[in-house]
């Protein structure tokens, strides 16, 4: 009873901002220039909020043509509005635009972070690329797919991202999004309700006992390596480390450099270096160790 009432209120209320907004006359060019110099110089809040609550239809109009995305009117007009204020603070009379122009964007984008925010407990995505996408999909669809189908043909979801200029992929799964509302993972799976949605998915984490295995495994590897690298020259094992242990390794150009040589004679020494590893990790495999431990080396 509380809950209903205070939406009732909150009816109300977005009511009666409605009728105000629509009584408000417009500024004229010379009285928003006026008004909007007082702000900004003088800091008059008066003058403020005249300019605001004159354009308040735009925040109203801007509401409606989002309302179709599942979340209340009066929530989007209260996001449109302090879009408007950050439009007021930033606007530059002088340049000559008037703050209807200016402010519709900061409306816009003010309301469409709200949306996004809020459509779906799941993160929708914030690039330009994403956000474009989100908010015209539905026109794009119905004016590309006349016979209004629930799924597009493949032809229709390649126009949509030509016109958008994004990615396929990114168009089929925001019509996966876009197709279904959010549902708990814990709501109940038949007319029983024995089970939950969550029991039903699938655990991809490895087992603990391949957890285990592959430890034991990394650390065999790791003993092979070592015990191959111990068997190199001093020279042959400073080129494995800095060609292929390294997560920046050097060309064979300055490594030569450095011991003295040509990059020709660097790369003939690593070639060899590598079959002495080789042949020494293979010979400790083959010492009763598994075929399955030498394949994952």
């Amino acid at each position: 009873m509380a809950t209903s009432y205070a939406g009732y209120l909150s009816d109300q209320a977005e009511r009666r901002f409605i009728k105000e907004t629509v009584k408000t006359p417009m500024l004229s060019r010379e009285r928003e220039f006026a008004l909007a110099v007082r702000w900004r110089d003088h800091a008059d809040e008066e003058a403020l909020h005249e300019m605001v609550l004159a354009y308040s239809r735009l925040v109203v109009a801007t509401a409606t043509r989002y309302r179709n995305y599942g979340l209340p009117v009066s929530d989007l007009i209260q996001e449109g509005n302090i879009g408007l204020m950050q439009a007021a603070v930033r606007f530059e009379p002088e340049r000559g635009l008037r703050f209807s122009t200016y402010s519709s964007w900061w409306v816009r984008s003010a309301m469409q972070d709200y949306i996004l925010r809020n459509w779906s407990i799941v993160r929708t995505g914030t690039t330009a690329a994403q956000k474009s996408l989100f908010f015209n999909f539905r026109r794009l669809r119905a004016k590309i797919d006349k016979s209004g189908a629930a799924l597009m043909a493949h032809e229709l979801k390649r126009q949509v991202a030509r016109e958008l200029r994004v990615k396929l992929g990114d168009v089929e799964m925001m019509e996966g999004r876009l197709a279904g509302n959010d549902h708990s993972l814990n709501a109940a799976v038949g007319e029983t309700g024995e089970n939950e949605w969550q029991d039903f998915l699938a655990d991809t984490r490895p087992q603990p006992d391949d957890i285990v295995l592959e430890q034991r495994d990394a650390a065999i590897r790791s003993g092979w390596l070592h015990n191959a690298l111990a068997g190199l020259s001093d020279r042959e094992r400073h080129i494995i480390g800095e060609r292929r242990l390294q997560d920046e390794t050097i060309t064979l150009e300055a490594l030569g450099r450095e011991l003295g040589i040509s990059k020709e004679r660097v790369r003939q020494i690593e070639h060899r270096a590598i079959e002495k590893l080789r042949d020494a990790i293979r010979h400790h495999a083959g010492l009763g160790e598994s075929g399955r431990l030498f394949a994952s080396a």
